[in-house]
Parts: C-alpha cells; sequence; structure tokens
C-alpha cells in the first residue's frame, strides 16, 4: 500500500481514504474506512472512461446488478455513485486466501467432502449472480477466496462495463473474455456468453480443486494449445476421486444446453460441516484474526517502507515479498489485496507458508497466477515454438488459398501441431501428430479434423514438414506442395487492435440506393484468437418483387466468420449463418482477407474475396 499523495481526495462519499492499493485499467483503487469502522477498497473510474456516456451506462447498470447479489456468496457492494463526476464504487474484503494459494502453494488438492462443498458454496453464489443478469465469465481458482464459513467470489460484473468501451462494444458480438485453461468453448469460440457457461468454468474449477492440476492444460503448452482442448477434447480427470467424477464430467459438457445450471447443483449437492479439514480451518480462523487486528491497527500505524505493491495484470504471479521486520508489514500487504481483490482484477494474496505457523519470520506474499499441470519434456527446439503463416495458392497480396500452423511443445506421438487451412469455399481446423523434431526439420504425420466450415467439407492433412530457414522463416511442404511460412501472431488477441469495431460499406461509387435508409450492412470485429468466430456481418435490405420493385418487407441477414489466419491481412473463413436471422433471400459469402488502406485521412477497410479477383468492398467505420 502506498501513501495517499497530495492530489487524492481525502474522502470519497461516506468513506475515509487511508492509502492507495494500485491502479488498474478502469481506474484508481483505495484502501479507506467507512464510518462505522469498516475496511473497504474504493475504486475510482478513470477520467477518460468517466467522459465516455456508454461507459457511465454500462457501470450504473452493473452496479445495480452488483447491489442486486446482495454479497450473497460474493464480495459485498458497500456503496456506490455512479452519477459522480468520476464514478466510484466500494466493496467490502474478503478475509481468507484464494483457492489458487491454498492448492498450489500451502496446503494441496482438498479431500472430495471438501470440493462437493466448495461446489454447493459456489453453485448458490452463482444462482445469485445469475439472477441479477450477470455471468461472472472469468470464474477460476484466484477469485475463489475461502473462509471459515465457506467459499466466495470475487472480481465480477463491473469488469463488463470496461470491455464494452475498449473493445468497442464488442462483447455481445464475439470478443474472447476470460483465462485460458478456464474458460468455456463458447468464450473460446467467441460466441454468446450465458450462465451455463459459468458451469463449465465451476467444472474446471473443482477439478483443479480435487487435483491441483487444470483439466486441459496450462500456460506451458501453449494459449491456443488449451483454448483448443477446451473447445475439442475431453477433459485430462486423472486422480479425480471417482465420487466427484459425475459432478465435474457434467459441468464440463461441451454443449451448454447439457449442462445442468447453478440452480440445480445447489439443490442437490451435499454439504458437509465442518467443511475443510480441521488444520485447513484453523489456518483459516488464525489468518482472519490476524486482518481483523490489523484492520484496527492500519489508521495510526505509519505503513512499513518496501510494502509490496498489488500487481495489474490478475494472471500475473507476483514475486515473493521480502520476509517482513514485524507482523504488519505482512499483515498490511495481505489486507491490501484482499480488499482489492473484491473490487479489482489485482490478486496479489498472503498465506503463511506452509511449514510455519503464519508468526513473522515465515509470512510471504505469493501470485495467484493459474497454474500449470505437469507435461513430459518435449522434442521441439524453441526456434519452433510458435505460428506460422503462408500462402498456398496466389500471392501475399491477393491469397486464395491459405495454410496456419501453431506448434506447442510436446513429445513425438503428440498431437502438438494445430493447422488452419483456408480456401475460398472452405475453412479447416485439424491437429497433427509429431513424428521427429531436429533443430533443422520438424515433420508432422497423421492428422485429424477438428473443425469444418461448411460441415464435413475437409478431410485431413497429409505429411507436412517445416525447415527452419531464419528466425521467422520456415520452408513448408506436403508431398510436391511448397511454400515459405512467417512467424505469425498467436495467443488470445490475433487482431490488430486498429481492425476492431463496427465498420459500415460504403456505397459503391458513392451512390445510394433508394430508400437509403432501409439498407444495412455492417461488418464488426472482435479481438480473440485464430480458430474463433470474430467478424460478423448483419445485413438488411428492401425484398423486391417479380419486377425488381421494392416492397414493403425487408430481408435481414445475420452471419459471423471464423478468423483462420493472422499474417499480413486477416483471413476468414466462409460465412456461417445465423439460424435467428436469416432469410431464405440471404446469400452466404466464401472466405475472405481483411485489410486497411488510409482514404483521405481516415481508415477504409477492404474486404477481400478469396475466390478470384475482383473489386474489394470497402468499408468505414460506423
Amino acid at each position: 500500500m502506498d501513501p495517499l499523495n497530495a492530489e487524492d481526495p481525502v474522502t470519497i462519499g461516506p468513506f475515509r481514504l487511508i492509502g492507495r492499493l494500485g491502479v488498474g485499467g478502469m481506474g484508481r483503487v483505495f484502501l479507506a474506512r467507512s464510518a462505522g469502522g469498516r475496511t473497504v477498497a474504493v475504486k475510482v473510474v478513470h477520467a477518460e472512461l468517466a467522459a465516455q456516456d456508454e461507459f457511465r451506462r454500462r457501470f450504473a447498470r452493473e452496479v445495480a446488478a452488483l447491489e442486486r447479489v446482495g454479497g450473497t456468496g460474493t464480495a459485498p457492494v458497500l456503496g456506490a455513485d455512479t452519477g459522480a463526476e468520476l464514478p466510484w464504487v466500494a466493496v467490502g474484503y474478503v478475509p481468507g486466501p484464494s483457492l489458487r494459494t491454498v492448492v498450489g502453494d500451502a496446503y494441496g488438492p482438498l479431500p472430495p467432502d471438501s470440493v462437493r462443498t466448495l461446489a454447493s458454496g459456489l453453485a448458490r453464489a452463482l444462482v445469485h449472480i445469475h439472477a441479477a443478469g450477470l455471468v461472472h465469465r472469468d470464474l477460476k481458482p484466484s477469485n475463489v477466496l475461502l473462509t471459515v464459513d465457506g467459499p466466495k467470489i470475487i472480481d465480477f460484473g463491473i469488469a463488463r462495463a470496461v470491455d464494452t468501451v475498449t473493445d468497442g462494444g464488442l462483447t455481445s458480438t464475439g470478443a474472447v473474455v476470460g483465462s485460458p485453461g478456464f474458460m468455456s468453448p463458447e468464450q473460446v469460440r467467441g460466441e454468446k456468453v450465458t450462465a451455463a457457461s459459468d458451469v463449465f468454468c465451476l467444472g474446471s474449477v473443482l477439478a483443479y480443486a480435487a487435483t491441483g492440476r487444470t483439466p486441459f492444460g496450462g500456460a506451458d503448452s501453449g494459449v491456443h494449445a488449451t483454448m483448443f482442448r477446451i473447445a475439442h477434447d475431453e477433459p485430462d480427470l486423472t486422480d479425480l476421486a471417482p465420487e466427484l467424477s459425475g459432478l465435474i464430467r457434467a459441468c464440463l459438457t461441451k454443449d451448454p444446453a447439457g449442462r445442468p445450471s447453478a440452480t440445480e447443483l445447489a439443490d442437490t449437492l451435499r454439504v458437509t460441516d465442518p467443511w475443510l479439514p480441521a488444520d485447513l480451518l484453523a489456518r483459516l480462523g488464525r489468518h482472519a484474526a490476524r486482518l481483523l487486528e490489523t484492520e484496527a491497527q492500519a489508521p495510526d500505524t505509519p505503513d512499513t517502507p518496501g510494502t509490496p505493491e498489488a500487481p495489474e495484470a490478475p494472471d500475473t504471479p507476483a514475486p515473493a515479498a521480502p520476509a517482513p521486520r514485524r507482523r504488519r508489514r505482512g499483515l498490511v500487504a495481505a489486507l491490501t489485496a484482499l480488499a482489492v481483490a473484491g473490487a479489482a482484477t489485482l490478486t496479489y494474496t498472503y498465506w503463511p507458508h506452509p511449514g510455519g505457523d503464519g508468526g513473522d519470520t515465515s509470512d510471504k506474499a505469493r501470485g495467484t497466477g493459474s497454474p500449470t499441470s505437469s507435461r513430459p519434456a518435449g522434442i521441439v527446439p524453441a526456434a519452433y515454438v510458435g505460428a506460422w503463416e503462408g500462402v498456398l495458392r496466389g500471392s501475399a497480396d491477393a491469397p486464395y488459398e491459405t495454410s496456419r500452423i501453431e506448434i506447442t511443445q510436446g513429445a513425438a506421438g503428440s498431437r502438438s501441431a494445430v493447422y488452419t487451412h483456408v480456401t475460398g469455399e472452405r475453412l479447416c481446423i485439424g491437429r497433427a501428430v509429431l513424428l521427429s523434431a531436429t533443430d533443422t526439420e520438424l515433420v508432422l504425420g497423421d492428422a485429424e479434423i477438428t473443425a469444418s466450415v461448411p460441415a464435413q467439407r475437409c478431410t485431413p492433412a497429409a505429411r507436412q514438414t517445416l525447415r527452419l530457414r531464419a528466425n521467422d522463416v520456415v520452408e513448408w511442404s506436403s508431398g510436391v506442395a511448397k511454400s515459405t511460412f512467417q512467424r505469425a501472431r498467436t495467443g488470445t488477441a490475433v487482431v490488430p487492435a486498429t481492425l476492431l469495431g463496427t465498420w459500415k460499406l460504403v456505397p459503391l461509387g458513392g451512390i445510394s440506393p433508394p430508400e437509403p435508409d432501409r439498407w444495412v450492412n455492417r461488418l464488426t470485429v472482435s479481438q480473440g484468437p485464430v480458430g474463433a468466430a470474430l467478424v460478423r456481418v448483419e445485413q438488411s435490405y428492401p425484398r423486391t418483387d417479380a419486377d425488381g420493385n421494392n416492397t414493403s418487407e425487408t430481408v435481414n441477414c445475420t452471419a459471423t466468420a471464423v478468423v483462420g489466419g493472422a499474417g499480413p491481412h486477416l483471413v476468414v473463413g466462409p460465412q456461417t449463418r445465423d439460424p435467428d436471422v436469416w432469410d431464405p433471400d440471404c446469400v452466404e459469402d466464401g472466405s475472405n482477407n481483411l485489410r486497411l488502406v488510409p482514404y483521405k485521412g481516415k481508415d477504409r477497410l477492404l474486404l477481400y474475396g478469396m475466390t478470384a479477383d475482383g473489386e474489394p468492398g470497402e468499408y468505414e467505420r460506423s
């Protein structure tokens, strides 16, 4: 915690500020105290966000929804002023460490009865969250705090207000929001997220609590590979107690409609009391007592220099804090972390060293980033790891057929390569077996198709060979076909920021059609990984009669397209119709590539088809 500076207010609403906890993407976070002596975290929105009307409206809706949740199984909202010049919200802190810290650092996997009770408590919290009209969208071990009375969910709801502005309003149209390893298949694909998504994430959290491992792999296997497994593979539930298998597998059903609801889970799960092993409960009790002691002392005791600052990123492990001179230094770090956790995505938390009693010399600060599961060492040279893209037919400026291969670390015989093949008429995604890898050559063999657009139009790739020619260049071959591949963007955010947002079609030749207000052609580009449906096309226009005259009826068409390449141009596969907004007169488009060009001082988005030469569609920002 840092002291207040001259520019900081002394009070915000009814809360007296004590110090600065950190700065996040949405605003500044202060440690504060109410008139009744309760310690809270107050988050004040950045001025640039407060100046945006859409952000203010969304922020107000989210805070109102959070207040309806009422703190049941969550960190409660204790005050807010969404109409202030700088809107703010105050949230209580939870006196307990995260599930990530307990399982990953301090104790280990929980026994089956504790996992079942954990599931019941989290399900009940989700019932209240969903009833308030919220979807958490980032349920993971570091967002679950353990207390003597049960688990608490933190860090939800308010972040959605930020998403609307920072992503150009795209979270409802396919932007990927969540933490790799603890996302649902629909999040990975950039589809609409409902309450069922939280249930899938709950299944992953429970699997971690029971085994100490993430069910779809960790960061060491690559973000894209992890997300691919979430969408297509069965979970790895090795070492899971048999009595938990049915519960967790039901939550991890790929089809959202096939998962139990949070209400069904809460109504059927048996709970135990006490809910945690006795030694762990005792440590939680001592932990809470020390926090209350610190709460009473904090206003009158000057902060010890060097208190660690809470990290801004939710999944970035924090370095261990130096051993404190006095107990209070470690406890202030704990109080800082737990208060912030209720109001922002700051996950620095305190937990006594497993071998100590929580006294002066054993206090440690630990990062609460998602864990990585144990994986065998691979054979892939580091130079090959990553994504590679090239043109198989056409040219870099006019591609008609492209290929992308993303390689992760793995043993011989593992399916360590994900490939994406795009032609003018189809998009194919598959996984290939790693046959061999040396410093000069990597060979992929047997492949399986995991996604096809249109459905059932793809065949598995043949043997593929990559030969390293430079740090960012490989020579690719398959049979008689050859091409040069370049290193490409990878991860959960492959789309250039300049492409994000909603664009509208520029009339051909600048000439508007009759009844121009009835014509709509919008294209929305969202952020996310290759393999997700990140492009959405919306069209509406008058239906015509047999003589070509406009009628009073309107044709409405909506479709999405999966990103298949993130090289020099953004490559997207054929459109997939939205069955809820698709008229019989609508026509699906084939694959395209997107690029920006300057025009009269502004950007124009050009949409080039990949079937033949022709003029591109031109779009300007909506």
